[in-house]
């Protein structure tokens, strides 16, 4: 399968309001009302799979492979958040995207995420088999 319809540059952005659910409280760190990392890096891999989304043939989708970065500041409930997605590289079906976020104050994020491309029925295939055995 090509994909030369995918290329370095390519940028897309998402925003997100940072509610109750989205903080480390929630995720287990009780007293910070804080925007969670883990929210957060849920948020970078929303917006890159949006990057390239639309110019993926039927059946075929990316899925994360690679997280390096940092989370800059902290941001409270209520504050939006937008987060910035740019294609760096691709090589074969294996993207890499340069990744930014901030909320309406400060850069609260920036580094690198990896993604695959694959061919979600086969994908499934090998997982279904790898969960028999």
């Amino acid at each position: 399968m090509d994909f030369n319809n995918i290329v370095p540059g390519m940028t897309f952005e998402r925003e997100y309001i940072v509610e109750e659910g989205d903080t480390a409280a929630h995720f287990g760190n009780d007293r910070v009302p804080v925007l969670a990392t883990p929210r957060l890096l849920s948020w970078i891999e929303g917006t890159s799979i949006g990057t390239v989304a639309p110019f993926l043939p039927e059946g075929w989708e990316t899925v994360g492979t690679t997280f390096d970065f940092q989370h800059l500041a902290a941001t409270p409930i209520g504050m939006k958040v937008r987060v910035v997605a740019e294609v760096t590289e691709v090589n074969g079906k294996l993207l890499t995207y340069h990744i930014k976020a901030y909320d309406e104050v400060d850069k609260i994020c920036e580094g690198t995420h990896g993604r695959a491309i694959i061919d979600l029925k086969k994908f499934l295939g090998r997982v279904n088999t790898k969960g028999k055995a």
